[in-house]
Parts: C-alpha cells; structure tokens; sequence
C-alpha cells in the first residue's frame, strides 16, 4: 500500500486570519472582502449559516450585514501571507516531505506514519492552533486526489476531530459515494457535462471506468484521475515551483482617475510592484504591456480600453528601466475625456536573470543597479511597503483602492503590533 498523503487546508482561512488577532469576531459572522472593497471573497461559517454567497457585492448588502450583525473587514494580503507563512513553518517540522499547494492547503508525506497518521495529524493540528491560532482540517488518503476527499468531509463533520483518513477502500467507496462528479478536485462542471453525456455522472461511476477510454476520450489527466480514485498514486508532491511566465500588477482605483498624472502615478506604482516580485524570484523581463480600463460596469459613461506593449533593448528588473518604458507605454495609450477604473502592467517572457541576452549598445543589470534594487527591497520588507519608492509613483496616491475595513498588518508592522492594556 502506498504511503498515507495528508491534505491540511486552513479553515475559512481570511476570516480565522482576522480572529487570531481580534477574538471578539470569534463565534460571530465574519466576511472578508475583495480589493477595492467589491465583493465578499471569504466567510465564517456563521456568515455562511445566514446565507450569505461567495462573490455578494459589498454595495448592494451593505444594510443587510448591518442588519444581521455581520462583521465586514477589508483583505488584507500581508497578513494572510505572514500567516500562511508561519502555519506552513509549523506543518513542516511535523512531517519529512510536503509540498505548499496554496496559501491555505498543503500536501504532507506520511511515510513512516502509516501505523499513527490519524494521531499524528491530530497532534500536528493542536500545534498548528496553539502557535498560529489558525483551524485547520486534516484528510489523509493513498493519494491526492483522494485527500482531497477526505479533507472535505473532515470539515464536514465535527465528529471527526477535523481529521478523517481514507486509506482503505471501504471508507473511499462511502465517500465518494456522498458527492457529486463535480465536487472531485479539478473537474469542471464542462468536463463534468461531457462525462454525464457517456453514462459516467457520478464519481463511483467514474472509478469504475475504463482508464484507456477515458484518456481517449478525454485526457491522460483525466485517466491519472480514475487511477487516483482508485487509489493508485499518479501525482507526487511537487517541490519546485516552475518559473512564471508573467508577472501583473493591477488594481482597481478606489475612485475614478481622470488625470494624467494621477495614472502615472499608478502606472509607476504597479510597475514598482511586479519588479519587486521579479527580483524576489530572480526573473527579468523583455517586454512589458501597460492597459488602462473604463468601468464597463457603467455603460452611460464613454467607453475605452488600451493597452500597448514596450520592448526593451536588454531584459531587465531594474524598477528605474522598467518605470521609464511603462509611462511610455502608457502615453500610448492615454486618451484625454475618459474616467479611467483600473489601469495595469504585465511584465512579458520572463526568464532567469543569469541567462540575459545583451546587445553591443545595451548590457543587462550592473552589479550597483542590482545592489541598489536590492538594498530597497531590504528597506520595504524591514520597514513596511513604500518606505523607498521613485519619485513618479507620488505619494499621496488618491487613487488608491478602497480599504475601509482592513485590520492593522499586525505580524509585519512595528506600528501595527497587538497592544494589551
């Protein structure tokens, strides 16, 4: 038998992230939402006991939540990467190999705890709690897909202890026995379609099919599926993360931008942001395409979309390079008359930043500029986003998204440390 996988995923992860530091929002209905304040991307299970839906617009509830007691706060992504962070240190001093499958799931290797896995989980769950404060439920199967399972009946059922193990085949038949086609990971409701179209419409049914026809008719990944269902391994954990493609930085404006200078600012201030995360992960860029949005959401107004792409002579992750080619990209584009509602830059074809291709007239990075590039980045991590910035992304920033209801960042501010009086 294969060795046992644990899938931990983080319970109602934003909303537990916003309880650890506030534990009056405990047993009440907490939503969080998304940028700009637009809409509820995560609930407490108390907000879900109301009825309240994944993607409700804050606007249009806003007297509804009020009504019902419901606590809104706005995201807060530095928190709840810091948390992950912290949640993932804490899982992997448990077991010898996991792979970190999304800021709130993880794939853990038991191998070695075949006789104890469910003891062990639960005993790497009450740590998780007691050092982050973060709930997490546990489902422990021979294969991912089948943690997948077992992880969602976990949370399922509280008689579980939020951990449930599905290593032998009895448990995985009364399982999959519970749930509809769509509710495996990774099937789609279209690919779910076209199986109901061949007789297979539940997920039983879908074990019991014939691998090679299934990759035939569908995929080699739906085949590795129908294997995993049946508790033949087919995915190992990953440990390298593959070099991205590209990098966006967009946002929302918190109110409509109808200035050239105000879009500048942005523009500068984006770009800043996806040269940050390129050096993070040692990638530079060739080209970058810089777009700028009405709101299509309001048809009354005049309507423009632009978007235009800047190649560079040498590649690059120097924030000064960068910045110059996107306002150029950016005066492309402009067009005077429009109340702009979101503008963005994407940095195109990155590749590692050893293996640059420079031109008799153009040479990539100097050991000083990347010094430079990093010693900034030194300063904003230490001191918080922003502390050093170029001059042309402003600094009153008026444009900026909507954040009404964000929490203090209280695991990477001095400022915004907890205070027990």
């Amino acid at each position: 038998m294969p060795a046992p996988i644990a899938l931990v995923d983080c319970n109602n992860f934003y909303a537990s992230c916003e309880r650890v530091f506030q534990p009056k929002l405990r047993l009440r209905p907490v939503v969080v939402l998304s940028n700009n304040d637009g809409c509820v991307i995560a609930r407490s299970n108390e907000a879900k006991a109301l009825g309240i839906e994944m993607g409700a617009p804050w606007h249009l509830n806003r007297d509804k939540f009020a009504k019902e007691g419901v606590i809104v706060r706005s995201s807060n992504y530095t928190l709840y990467g810091d948390m992950s962070a912290r949640v993932m240190r804490v899982l992997g001093s448990f077991v010898p190999d996991m792979e970190v499958y999304s800021i709130d799931e993880a794939f853990l290797s038991l191998a070695g705890f075949e006789g104890r896995a469910v003891e062990h989980m639960r005993q790497t769950r009450a740590a998780v709690l007691q050092y982050t404060g973060i709930p997490v439920s546990v489902g422990i199967a021979p294969t991912k897909t089948l943690a997948k399972v077992a992880n969602r009946m976990a949370k399922k059922a509280p008689e579980n202890g939020g951990v449930l193990s599905l290593m032998d085949e009895e448990a995985q038949t009364a399982a999959l026995a519970r749930l509809e086609l769509t509710d495996l990971w990774g099937l789609a409701s279209r690919i779910g379609a076209r199986l109901a179209a061949t007789g297979i419409k539940t997920p039983l049914e879908l074990r019991g099919a014939d691998p090679k026809w299934i990759r035939a008719q569908f995929s080699v990944v739906m085949e590795r599926m129908v294997w995993e269902l049946r508790g033949v391994p087919c995915m190992e954990l990953e440990h390298a993360t593959p070099d991205r493609q590209t990098i966006m930085a967009s946002r929302s404006f918190g109110r409509p931008v109808d200035e050239l200078h105000e879009m500048q600012e942005a523009v500068a201030s984006y770009v800043s942001r996806a040269a940050e995360k390129m050096r993070r992960q040692n990638l530079v860029t060739p080209a970058l395409q810089v777009f700028i949005l009405t709101n299509r959401f309001k048809p009354e107004d005049p309507q423009y979309n632009g978007h235009h792409t800047v190649h560079l002579p040498v590649a690059t992750a120097d924030t000064t390079r960068l910045a110059k080619a996107a306002l150029h990209g950016l005066s492309c584009v402009w067009r005077a008359g429009f109340s702009y509602k979101k503008a963005g830059v994407i940095c195109l074809d990155l590749h590692p930043a050893g293996k640059v291709q420079e031109t008799l007239f153009h040479v990539s990075d100097t050991p000083a500029r990347i010094q430079l590039m990093q010693a900034i980045d030194d300063l904003n991590k230490r001191y918080g986003r922003d502390t050093v910035a170029i001059a042309t992304a402003g600094t009153r920033k008026a444009w900026s998204l909507r954040s009404d209801q964000r929490s203090p960042a209280y695991t990477t501010r001095w400022v915004d440390l907890l205070k027990v009086s």
